[in-house]
């Protein structure tokens, strides 16, 4: 298995805000040593590793995650939570999930 990580970098230069809140969770959780490779989607560059890995895979979030197993199959994640779960085996919290998915659903709000 070969788990690639994509943040985003945007237009003005700044890190994507959700791309830091997902790192430092991995960073304190110890979750990047399962990333194999992280690339970076500049906004600025369209050629960039990152932006050229979404435009091939159709992903228009960040973060986002890439798990490829060893039959050449791919799995994209754009749910963090989803990911720790399904991929690292780890806990998650329901209520942060809910929250995450609500986030990420731009046809989901709010009650």
């Amino acid at each position: 298995m070969h788990i690639t990580m994509v943040k985003k970098i945007l237009a003005d230069g700044s890190p994507c805000k959700k791309c830091g809140e997902v790192l430092a969770k991995m960073e304190a959780d110890d979750q990047l040593k399962f990333m194999n490779e992280i690339l970076v989607a500049d906004e600025r560059d369209p050629e960039s590793a990152g932006m050229q890995l979404a435009k091939k895979l159709g992903v228009d979030r960040a973060p986002f995650f890439v798990v490829s197993q060893d039959d050449g199959s791919q799995t994209i994640y754009t749910v963090y939570l989803k990911f720790v779960k399904e991929v690292l085996n780890a806990t998650t919290n329901e209520k942060e999930e809910l929250k995450e998915l609500m986030n990420n659903s731009q046809d989901l709000d709010f009650l």
